[in-house]
């Protein structure tokens, strides 16, 4: 008997401590209410709070495409002359500005080139002196302004043949018999097609180099049949690649290309990214996901801020360091950014939004 009463007064204050673990913890509905549970002030410094509010619905759809160059900042350099490479500055990969030399080619076809500069600069000098004496003989009254005319138009004829070689040079870029290839914009080598010792033909239609601006990018995404009718153009859309999967590149869906592929069926849309830190790189696969506002609006709370728990879901409501308020909430539907609760909580609420898991552990342990 004296065993039994002592093992049911040590069974009854269990059951008090249990009572008041966790700071008086107890159930009121759908709500956790906690009491005697403050947040420390160095956790305090990093939580965020946001504000549940009414918001339009957001469709969300899921769309696989590819990351290529943007076209518009895509340039290929093509062989103006034949020759041999005796040299190339540059690789796959690297980053050029424009005008920089990316390779050398010896030919005669510059050679020639220069040669012409050179009689055309003799041409002229003759046509000068020979104008001069004209000139002098026309004031002179021995020669007559037909011959003065003449010898005019002789030496503007010289002029213009010099200009026309030298320019026919300066684009050759030639100098000492070589071919000089520059690059005409400053971006990346992104193909290239010419080493050393290699011969080279205006008549190749292989280019030698191909540069391209990476700093903007796009990404062609496939749309099915059934989702055609609501891809429209100036829809927001959110990147991730495989190599990136956390970080997500927003962009605008700015083309529709209203064909279908013949063998899957499907249509492309264009979306352009910003790529100024140069991490996404062409012919990635990309996971594109649409936003499409709907006409509706529903309450939402940030999809970050809940708690998935004993097959429920939870948000922690703020009204102040000790007083945080666990709530179960009814979901509709979800998105990456919110999501759209039935019943559980209501407009102006703070709701926490990062280190949640921790609060919500220590407020139930």
């Amino acid at each position: 008997m004296r065993i039994n009463k002592l093992f049911y007064t040590l069974l009854l204050a269990v059951a008090i401590l249990l009572m008041y673990s966790c700071g008086n913890r107890h159930s009121a509905g759908n709500n956790l209410v906690v009491s005697g549970y403050c947040i420390p002030d160095s956790l305090m410094k990093q939580i965020t709070l946001d504000t549940i509010l009414i918001r339009p619905i957001i469709q969300e759809l899921n769309l696989i495409g590819n990351i290529t160059y943007n076209q518009d900042e895509v340039v290929k350099l093509y062989p103006m002359v034949s020759g041999n490479v005796i040299d190339v500055k540059v690789t796959l990969g690297d980053y050029v500005e424009k005008g920089e030399v990316l390779a050398l080619v010896k030919s005669a076809e510059i050679a020639g080139a220069e040669n012409d500069v050179v009689t055309a600069q003799a041409n002229l000098a003759v046509s000068e002196k020979n104008l001069t004496a004209t000139e002098s003989m026309y004031k002179s009254g021995i020669a007559s302004e037909k011959d003065y005319l003449t010898a005019v138009k002789e030496t503007e004829k010289a002029r213009s043949e010099l200009n026309r070689v030298n320019t026919v040079l300066s684009i050759y870029g030639g100098a000492q018999s070589n071919y000089i290839i520059k690059s005409p914009v400053s971006g990346y080598i992104v193909e290239k097609f010419i080493n050393p010792g290699m011969q080279i033909r205006p008549d190749n239609s292989t280019n030698l180099f191909t540069i391209s601006d990476l700093g903007r990018l796009w990404v062609l995404a496939n749309v099915y049949e059934s989702d055609i009718a609501s891809i429209k153009i100036g829809e927001k859309a959110s990147v991730t690649s495989i190599s990136y999967p956390d970080k997500k590149f927003t962009g605008t869906i700015d083309k529709i290309y209203n064909v279908l592929d013949p063998d899957n069926k499907t249509m492309k849309v264009r979306i352009q990214l910003d790529n100024r830190e140069n991490l996404l790189k062409p012919e990635m696969f990309a996971n594109v996901i649409v936003e499409q506002v709907q006409d509706s609006s529903m309450l939402a709370v940030p999809t970050k801020s809940i708690v998935f728990d004993q097959n429920k879901n939870w948000i922690l409501l703020y009204h102040d360091k000790c007083n945080i308020q666990i709530r179960q909430i009814d979901i509709v539907k979800s998105t990456g950014l919110y999501t759209y609760v039935r019943s559980g909580v209501k407009p102006g609420e703070l709701v926490i939004t990062n280190l949640q898991l921790l609060i919500y552990n220590a407020l139930t342990e």
